[in-house]
């Protein structure tokens, strides 16, 4: 059930970071706050497709 997805900065939509999700525990859209090496700061990313 686990399956990779892509984290895509909120502010500048950059593609930043891959992780693995359990779909049976979060089947919601993941959001973690990340590093963004373009704007040189922690900001909110967010899983997409």
């Amino acid at each position: 059930m686990r399956v990779n997805i892509t984290l895509a900065c909120t502010e500048c939509s950059e593609r930043n970071y891959s992780t693995v999700k359990n779909k049976r525990n979060n089947p919601e859209r993941l959001e973690m706050k990340k590093y963004c090496s373009r704007e040189k700061k922690m900001t909110l990313h967010r899983e997409t497709k």
